[in-house]
């Protein structure tokens, strides 16, 4: 498989991050969101070719968990925790 370019890796974080912020639970949204920041933080530094495509891959194959983890939660949602119900006064 070919390198990965700054670009990919710059587009799988969007794309990351943009699916993660679609969890309707907080508690699942935050999690997700800090989850991908810290993965991408923790290896900033990798310059191996073989170590950047397997991390793109994992990167990849989780991008499809969240979309899945997503479409569930959207199916059978559940009450809003106290820090997403708007306030009432």
């Amino acid at each position: 498989m070919a390198s990965c370019s700054r670009a990919q890796v710059i587009s799988l974080y969007r794309m990351l991050m943009k699916e993660s912020k679609k969890f309707p639970s907080y508690n699942y949204r935050t999690y997700a969101l800090r989850r991908v920041k810290e993965g991408f933080r923790e290896n900033l530094q990798v310059a191996n070719p073989k170590t950047l495509d397997m991390l793109m891959n994992q990167a990849r194959e989780n991008l499809a968990v969240i979309k899945r983890q997503v479409s569930i939660g959207q199916l059978y949602s559940a009450q809003k925790t106290v820090v997403e119900k708007e306030p009432i006064f």
